[in-house]
């Protein structure tokens, strides 16, 4: 069976959703294949014994793009937003103190402190090989302007003395997959799931040959435009048989794996308030949690009443032995390092535990140049694109912005 499409997405991560609906929403027939039984990828809620569990992204931060996206999409009404003052933390010699939250506030010596816990805490990556600048451009900006990370942040925040739009915390009221299930229910049947790609090739006129796979046979899809929205080690595979230098440069982009457990307690069994967003952990402090989100202090009905839900991160570049651990070692490993953090007086009452063996893309040194060298080999195959958290950054919003501007860029090819 052979058929014709003019957009086909593989990947039903985030990127690969967004970008599949805003084609379709362009008057695009695109049409979106993801290998697993369930789109979303790392974005997974799930309830369990009366706690909502995030599996992947806590929450992720505002946006404009990600406001419009859930207008449109009908779910404005189920977003939560997490108290704006909500201290974060970050353990440094023992001991849990609040990080400011503006940049005049930052002295030197506590910024220097942070940056360690923040590569941990965002990337689960390791500060000494990661790319200040793909993955904090912010940083690197501040560093060229003043011989370092400190001094340029220190001034570079003096001439913002305007009004700015402050990140804002946010999640929905049944957890982030909301948005998922949202994007999925408008794709409708253009969503193929439990669909694998086993073969990419180029066609004589220039367009695509896509090989499915399901349970139901296997066909051949062709089209003029094959956005690939997947990791980078499945991506380059795929690309192989179009040239090989696919695979050798995007298989030389590390991810991180990374365990994520959630505990949860009598909240009259912990001294601490939980008064706060949850903290990162600095490399010094000889922990192997790399932070900790206190989700039941951040949005409703993440914890039964009288309970509390804490979400640790356990693993990453630093520490890739973790996610080799079970389930029942990594909950009594995270209880063990936490309990005298948050002065916890007994065991927990519920736990689950995720591991992740590819959760982040590691954005290290010579990032740029890698992309650098896979734009110029995709440009030598017109009506291809790629998409995926590796590209701009793994937030939430990151990741639908990049994959809205491909979405621009396969509108005007189509219509050229």
């Amino acid at each position: 069976m052979t058929r014709h499409v003019p957009a086909l997405v593989v990947g039903g991560g985030i990127s690969g959703l967004v970008c599949a609906y805003t084609l379709r929403k362009f008057g695009i027939d695109a049409q979106l294949v993801e290998s697993s039984p369930r789109p979303g990828g790392v974005i997974n809620s799930v309830t369990r014994d009366g706690f909502l569990l995030e599996l992947g992204p806590q929450s992720f931060s505002s946006t404009a793009a990600l406001r419009q996206h859930c207008l449109d999409l009908g779910i404005s009404n189920e977003l939560l937003q997490a108290p704006p003052r909500a201290p974060r933390y970050v353990l440094v010699d023992g001991e849990l103190r609040p990080v400011p939250l503006s940049p005049p506030a930052f002295s030197p010596q506590l910024l220097d402190r942070l940056v360690g816990p923040f590569v941990s805490g965002i990337y689960a990556g390791d500060p000494e090989r990661l790319s200040v600048r793909s993955s904090f451009p912010q940083l690197y900006e501040a560093e060229k302007v003043g011989g370092s990370i400190a001094r340029g942040m220190l001034r570079v925040a003096k001439p913002n003395k305007g009004p700015r739009e402050r990140p804002i915390l946010q999640s929905f009221r049944e957890g982030n997959e909301t948005l998922v299930r949202a994007l999925a229910n408008k794709l409708g049947p253009a969503l193929l799931t439990s669909t694998c790609v086993a073969g990419v090739f180029r066609q004589n006129d220039g367009s695509f040959q896509i090989r499915l796979e399901n349970r139901d046979g296997s066909e051949s899809v062709f089209t003029n435009s094959l956005i690939l929205a997947t990791p980078t080690d499945v991506t380059g595979r795929l690309l192989s048989h179009l040239d090989s230098s696919f695979e050798s440069l995007l298989g030389s982009i590390d991810y991180a794996a990374v365990a994520v457990v959630s505990l949860g307690y009598f909240t009259k069994d912990i001294a601490h308030s939980l008064n706060g967003f949850g903290f990162l952990v600095a490399r010094s402090a000889g922990l192997r949690v790399l932070g900790s989100v206190w989700n039941s202090s951040l949005f409703p009905g993440r914890a039964p009443e009288g309970h509390a839900l804490l979400t640790s991160f356990v693993g990453g570049t630093t520490d890739p032995a973790a996610a080799k651990l079970n389930p029942e070692e990594l909950a009594s490993l995270v209880h063990r390092e936490i309990s005298p953090l948050l002065s916890i007086r007994s065991e927990p009452v519920f736990s689950n535990v995720t591991i992740w063996p590819g959760a982040l893309p590691q954005y290290n040194l010579g990032h740029s140049d890698r992309l650098a060298a896979v734009a110029k080999l995709c440009s030598r195959f017109p009506g291809l694109w790629l998409t995926g958290n590796y590209l701009r950054g793994p937030a939430i919003g990151s990741c639908v912005e990049q994959a809205l501007a491909v979405a621009d860029e396969v509108r005007n090819h189509l219509t050229a």
